[in-house]
């Protein structure tokens, strides 16, 4: 169980997660990255669900990314398609926030791939906080960055499976 928020303002993209790892009740890890890059595709991704599972499909959206050009939204729907229908990855417990300079996406293992409305996503156990708190903010003068981190805070304060130690990564 984790939060992931993206979120998009100004012409920055920043998706912030936060760092702990819980089996059941129990917290087993308080430090974990659950955001990555794709330096050479300039695309950001935090994912929710098991560690192992969001991995693989990060992998797998990277190979997606490099059979398309770059092409996000192509790639998504490539994974999507893949993670439905592929007899091992249909198993794989996990949702992706992901984005680029022009596209923000859901991609989830029951085919869908979502593009939000509004400049905001959030998964995972304390996603709709994170969503919440972000939306609210997006009216005020603070940078992606500020809302993000603001909105992982308040999470970690209501979401038991949720903490305050932050991952980033800005494109």
């Amino acid at each position: 169980m984790t939060t992931i928020v993206l979120v998009r303002k100004n012409n920055e993209v920043v998706v912030a997660g936060d760092g702990q790892v819980s089996m059941g009740n129990t917290v087993i890890k308080k430090t974990a990255n659950k955001v990555r890059k794709i330096e050479k595709r300039n695309v950001i991704a935090g994912f929710a669900g098991s560690t192992a599972d969001a991995l693989t499909l990060f992998e797998r959206l990277e190979s997606k990314l490099e059979k398309h050009a770059g092409n996000l939204a192509r790639a998504a729907v490539e994974l999507a398609k893949d993670w439905r229908t592929d007899k091992y990855l249909r198993r794989l417990e996990a949702l992706m926030a992901v984005g680029d300079k022009e596209n923000s996406f859901i991609i989830s293992g029951t085919g869908d791939v979502l593009e939000p409305e509004g400049d905001v996503i959030g998964i995972g156990s304390g996603g709709n906080y994170a969503l919440a708190s972000a939306k609210v903010l997006m009216d005020t003068d603070m940078s992606a960055e500020e809302i993000a981190k603001k909105a992982i805070k308040v999470a970690s304060e209501i979401c038991v499976f949720t903490n305050d130690n932050l991952s980033m990564e800005k494109i």
